[in-house]
């Protein structure tokens, strides 16, 4: 057996959301189904960042992803995120393919929450806003695009410079900047910041709005006000993570916010143990921490295409 190497460049021409999107829903219906094994993602911290192992199996499949955090790596011309997946034949262990999981982990970021908008979000939406523009804004643009008729996507950052950067990605798209008031009122929101302070106002977010809250995965960080949490209907990817580092993390920890609160995991709706949406008028929230099936969902599938063809870097690992 060979394991096949995919670079960060083959990785790009090997995605398509349409199919990412479809792999990331069916690794949460085998969670939400008993079918996916999946421990909590593992921490190791740094002065400089931070790393964390994600492993997984989900049917036919198993994995680990190793992603870090590093902040002031653009200092030095390199990405603040970068990661490293390992697919792993589950029968035998060998190592299938060593893959730049990088982009790979925007990709599934942005189907992960618009598969939770598909489940949450009130029909007939036509609205998306976006807080913050970079990396991860780019891929929930894509995947809701996917999946709705979406007439106007408001985009807010705090750089005028990143908002004209990503307004000109999506020529084909009905852009515009907008202020953050104006993009927390869309039918749609996501959150993809860094923020370590709450600045999503309760008051801001109209009745029936539907928020994908992904800037929060490490502990500390934080984008929407308590409040809001308390008066939503909460879904997680996962229980343990989102208490560790997702959106709800700093309210349970300072005793603002309570994990008997949370409605449900979004495997359980996937799988139908639990309902969406109940009424056109609820605030429902996504906390979105990022969970190793999905990697693993996504690399079974890049590696799949690779078969098709004879041009990836291929070797003998073990021998």
């Amino acid at each position: 057996m060979n394991t096949t190497f995919l670079s960060g460049k083959e990785i790009a021409s090997l995605l398509d959301m349409k199919e990412v999107i479809r792999a990331v829903e069916d690794a949460f219906l085998n969670l939400g189904s008993g079918k996916a094994k999946m421990p909590p993602k593992i921490y190791l911290s740094l002065d400089e960042g931070d790393f964390r192992a994600m492993p997984a199996a989900i049917p036919g499949a198993a994995g680990v992803k190793w992603v870090n955090v590093h902040p002031h790596n653009p200092a030095q011309g390199l990405p603040t995120v970068m990661a490293t997946l390992i697919y792993n034949d589950p029968a035998t262990g060998y190592p299938l393919a060593v893959m730049d999981a990088s982009l790979m982990t925007a990709y599934r970021t942005g189907a992960a929450s618009a598969i939770a908008s598909k489940y949450l979000a009130r029909k007939n939406i036509s609205s998306l806003g976006l807080i913050g523009a970079g990396r991860q804004a780019v891929t929930q643009c894509l995947a809701h695009m996917e999946l709705f008729d979406i007439k106007i996507v408001k985009v807010f950052d705090s750089s005028g410079k990143a908002i004209e950067k990503f307004i000109d990605l999506f020529p084909q798209y009905p852009v515009e900047a907008s202020s953050l008031e104006e993009a927390v009122a869309c039918d749609i929101v996501c959150t993809v910041t860094p923020s370590r302070e709450p600045f999503l106002k309760p008051e801001w977010i109209m009745p029936g709005t539907h928020i994908n809250a992904v800037g929060a995965d490490a502990p500390g960080k934080e984008e929407l006000y308590p409040e809001l949490l308390r008066r939503s209907k909460v879904v997680v990817d996962d229980l343990e993570q989102a208490q560790h580092s997702g959106e709800i993390n700093v309210p349970i920890k300072n005793g603002l916010y309570q994990t008997d609160n949370i409605y449900a995991t979004l495997a359980e709706i996937v799988s139908g143990k639990r309902a969406g949406r109940a009424s056109d008028g609820e605030i429902t929230i996504f906390d979105s921490t990022g969970i190793a099936i999905e990697d693993i969902a996504v690399a079974k599938l890049l590696y799949e295409k690779t078969k098709i063809s004879n041009d990836y870097l291929t070797l003998d690992f073990t021998g």
